[in-house]
């Protein structure tokens, strides 16, 4: 199973992200980080299949994947 975490504090609620995951397991949450924008998150981590289409979306750097071992 892969593993995407967000840099909240850096999130600038932009969703290229959220279009960009063929899952659609990315969302805005209803938190907001400390500039006051909504923070992306993921819903179904163990959908996630490591494609990384998020991590190249994302202007600011924010998502990490970490990619999972096929098994």
């Amino acid at each position: 199973m892969s593993k995407v975490t967000f840099r909240e504090d850096r999130c600038k609620g932009c969703q290229l992200c959220t279009t960009a995951c063929p899952k659609k397991i990315i969302v805005m949450a209803s938190s907001i980080n400390e500039m006051g924008y909504h923070i992306a998150s993921v819903t179904e981590q163990e959908k996630c299949t490591g494609c990384g289409l998020c991590v190249i979306m994302c202007p600011d750097m924010v998502i990490e994947v970490e990619r999972g071992q096929a098994g």
